[in-house]
Formats: C-alpha cells, sequence, structure tokens
C-alpha cells in the first residue's frame, strides 16, 4: 500500500508542477489590447498607422515566431521587446514607444506559445533564448552586422535575454532587464512558500526529473545568475521593490555579480510588469541616463503612438 501511495503522490506532485509551468495560462491579443488601452499605452488606431512590418521568423525548433518590425526610422539603430508570460507583441508596444521616440527602429514579437507563435510550451528562457537568437539573425541579415542592437525584457524576457547572452553569445549593444528572475529553481521555491507552504525536499527533487522527462531540459539551465558575469555588455536592471511575483532582490542579486558597466533601477511605487505604468517619467529618466552613459545618445527623431 505504502509504496502505490508514494508512486502516486509522485505522479501527482511531478505532473502538477511541470504542468503550471510549461502550459501557463495566456491572454489573448483581444484582451492585451483593451487591458493596455484603458491604461493609456495602446491606441490601436495609431499602432494600425504606424510604419511597420509584419515579419516571420523560423525558430531553430522549426515553429514560426510572428512579430512586427516598426520601421519609421533611416538607421541602423534596433531595439528588440521581449514580453512577459501570458502576454504578447502587443504588450510590448509601450516600450517600443518609448525607443521610436528615441530614434529606434524596434521589433516586437509573440514568444514561443504565445500570440501567434509556435512551440508547444513555455520553458521560462531555455528555448526562448534560441529563439531570440534566431530574431538577432534575422535583423542582422537586414541591417548588416554593424547595427547597433538594444534588448529590453520584461519578467521571462528578461530572464530569455540575460539567458541568451550569457549561455549562447553576447549579441547585442545593451540590455535592459525589467524584473527578471535570478534562478528558476530559486523563484519556484518562493512562490510555493508563499502560497502552498510545502516543503521543498517533498517538491522539487520531483519536479526537477519530471520537467526534464517532459520538456527536455533541467531547471539548472534556467538560472541567469549563474551566467551574468559572462555579459560583457552594459545592463541596465530595473525592479519595483513591491514586487512579489518575483522579488527586487533577485534584479540586485543580478547586479551585484554583473561585471563591468551596469546601472540599477528600483522605484518603491509598482508591482509585477508595471514599473512603468506607476513610473513613467522616472522609468524613461533612468533608460536616457543609462543610453547617455554608455554611448549611445538619444534622439527626438521619433514619435509616440
Amino acid at each position: 500500500m505504502i509504496p502505490g501511495i508514494a508512486l502516486a503522490y509522485t505522479a501527482l506532485v511531478g505532473f502538477s508542477l511541470t504542468q503550471g509551468l510549461m502550459y501557463p495560462k495566456r491572454r489573448s491579443d483581444e484582451e492585451i489590447m483593451e487591458q493596455e488601452s484603458q491604461i493609456g499605452h495602446f491606441d490601436k488606431d495609431e499602432f494600425d498607422r504606424l510604419e511597420k512590418l509584419d515579419v516571420t521568423v523560423m525558430s531553430e525548433f522549426g515553429y514560426e515566431i510572428k512579430g512586427h518590425l516598426a520601421a519609421p526610422h533611416d538607421t541602423k539603430k534596433v531595439m528588440i521587446i521581449c514580453h512577459g508570460i501570458s502576454m504578447s507583441r502587443y504588450n510590448s508596444v509601450k516600450f517600443m514607444n518609448i525607443f521610436l521616440k528615441r530614434g529606434y527602429n524596434v521589433f516586437i514579437y509573440d514568444a514561443r506559445r504565445h500570440g501567434e507563435s509556435g512551440g508547444n510550451t513555455t520553458s521560462f528562457g531555455h528555448y526562448e533564448k534560441y529563439d531570440l537568437r534566431s530574431v538577432i539573425q534575422w535583423l542582422k541579415n537586414r541591417y548588416g552586422e554593424e547595427m547597433t542592437l538594444g534588448i529590453h525584457g520584461e519578467s521571462l524576457g528578461s530572464a530569455a535575454m540575460l539567458l541568451y547572452a550569457g549561455m549562447l553569445e553576447d549579441g547585442a549593444d545593451f540590455y535592459i532587464a525589467d524584473c527578471p528572475f535570478e534562478d528558476l529553481e530559486k523563484l519556484l521555491l518562493y512562490r510555493m512558500q508563499k502560497e502552498i507552504q510545502i516543503p521543498e525536499f517533498m517538491i522539487m527533487p520531483i519536479g526537477r526529473v519530471f520537467l526534464k522527462m517532459r520538456d527536455g531540459y533541467s531547471m539548472k539551465e534556467v538560472s541567469p545568475i549563474n551566467v551574468i558575469d559572462k555579459i560583457d555588455k552594459p545592463i541596465l536592471f530595473i525592479h519595483s521593490k513591491n514586487d512579489e511575483t518575483i522579488p527586487s532582490s533577485f534584479s540586485r542579486n543580478l547586479y551585484e555579480k554583473k561585471k563591468g558597466y551596469k546601472k540599477l533601477f528600483m522605484p518603491e511605487a509598482g508591482g509585477h510588469e508595471d514599473t512603468y505604468t506607476k513610473n513613467q517619467h522616472d522609468y524613461e529618466k533612468a533608460i536616457d541616463e543609462f543610453l547617455e552613459e554608455i554611448g549611445q545618445h538619444k534622439s527626438d527623431a521619433g514619435r509616440r503612438l
């Protein structure tokens, strides 16, 4: 009887934990546009009028990555925006506006298993980092190797960005990491302590095995803190101090371990994924200071949507 109970417990815990990781709830484009419109970040008419290309990039894993290249400027300065979990490229429009206003062309896209992009699972940055590399290669083919490239990531998008830069190639000129997590396993333990209060030893060993079996990678591979010291290019870390989903200490830990040029902006206001909404002026000021300090001077050539 006891072995049977233990087996059933193992299967239940392993399946439940990995199911939530691999298949988190997603919002529809319509929901996201409505949400962003209500808080003043998205105007569909103006977005539709924006000069842009519909882009399809092939993932290394055989599915399509769907996005838009907003290119109103005659420039080789390009920003990529990587959105957070459950969102799509339309959640990235507010960040796109920041950089259009500063003279950059901007690529926004749907992460795997989000929006119109393919991919069967969400992997919290593991597979997403390879998709980011594919997007960057597409942009290099269009603009040439001499383009100036920046990447802005939020939450899952910032973790994928840091994993790309630390594990695959430090291929951008600068990065902006908004509310990243430092380590997937540490994040899960933090969330479990807040929500279900089950001892780590009763869950994590099982979860590690099931995730490897079901989605082909290990949790220890999704750890920006373990590769942050391999990123030479400048990074601006942004994190609201009151974020209860991903604690701001994660960004501070990443900041402290990062070598070379780095900057940290941690306002009091805001929670998870709304630092910009609650601190728009100071958020843009932090970006301007960062760009000035690394020699990427801002321009007023763009326009705000």
